[in-house]
């Protein structure tokens, strides 16, 4: 009954329970699919992403994971990371609790333990400044509703675009699709208020086919190299901080996160986070 066809599992990342969190779809053993294949699963299952694990081309590397939205391949995202690496394991297929992850940021290790999992980030980049009314206008708001620090690119394998807000503006944030195209094509915004080492965030990405998205490691990330650039945490050494996501839409998370600077710029990154099994099962392959 199952033959030829491809079996999946489903996790909810950065969640505390299932049915929170960021859902993720992994798909196993496809190496025979095509790129047009694994776009036309990751349509189907309409998630923020889906994930196929697959032989790896460096020997360093335990396997290589391709991502994709509903609507294009990432070179690299968080929560897909993280819930991959913790499928694998569970799947026995990562022999010692760390995933060696080959994708376009590079090759980046995964520590798994238990019921949570640990990424390190690519190399942090930070890039230009973003006019501050522009990218609030995206997401509905007013230059009023801005803190007075630099909107800002920054990442950490993947950059988006940091709005730092007051915090009584994250919950009138919506996207603009209008204005939101006027943002570099497949640009995420990540919309924050910062306080007490703890960040309330929303992350909008259209152009990657993501509305909003509930949990996003790699934004989590790169808001560290953000942080670093503009003084809120220590200039050398190892600063945690916290990121809580998806509230607004019925999707609570949690990435816990570490910045390491040195002569105040950040160096590294991880973030981890609590990974739930949710359902598991088998799909027929595409023919595209």
């Amino acid at each position: 009954m199952t033959d030829g066809m491809l079996a999946y599992r489903v996790v909810d990342v950065f969640a505390d329970a299932a049915f929170a969190g960021n859902p993720l779809a992994v798909v196993l053993d496809g190496d025979d699919l095509t790129t047009s294949q694994m776009q036309a699963i990751a349509k189907e299952f309409n998630l923020s992403e889906t994930t196929f694990p697959v032989t790896p081309s460096s020997s360093a590397a335990t396997y290589r994971l391709r991502i994709f939205t509903p609507g294009t391949e990432l070179p690299f995202a968080g929560h897909p990371s993280v819930g991959s690496a913790w499928v694998m394991r569970s799947l026995g297929r990562v022999g010692d609790g760390r995933a060696v992850q080959e994708c376009g940021a590079g090759l980046l290790p995964i520590d798994i333990d238990g019921d949570r999992a640990t990424l390190t980030g690519g190399s942090p980049t930070l890039g230009e400044s973003i006019e501050p009314e522009r990218a609030a206008a995206a997401v509905g708001l007013s230059a009023s509703d801005v803190v007075g620090d630099p909107a800002q690119w920054a990442g950490m394998g993947l950059e988006f675009g940091f709005l730092h807000v007051k915090p009584e503006a994250l919950v009138r944030a919506s996207l603009n699709p209008v204005l939101a195209a006027d943002l570099p094509p497949g640009a995420g915004l990540s919309v924050f208020a910062f306080a007490n080492g703890v960040a309330r965030a929303r992350v909008f990405a259209p152009g990657a086919g993501v509305a909003e998205d509930p949990a996003t490691g790699s934004a989590a990330l790169g808001l560290g190299v953000w942080l670093a650039a503009h003084g809120y945490v220590a200039t050398e050494g190892e600063t945690p901080y916290v990121v809580i996501q998806g509230v607004e839409m019925g999707r609570a998370s949690r990435l816990e996160c570490v910045v390491r600077c040195e002569a105040g710029a950040a160096v590294e990154g991880r973030v981890s986070g609590t990974v739930v099994p949710v359902a598991e099962g088998w799909m027929r392959r595409p023919e595209v």
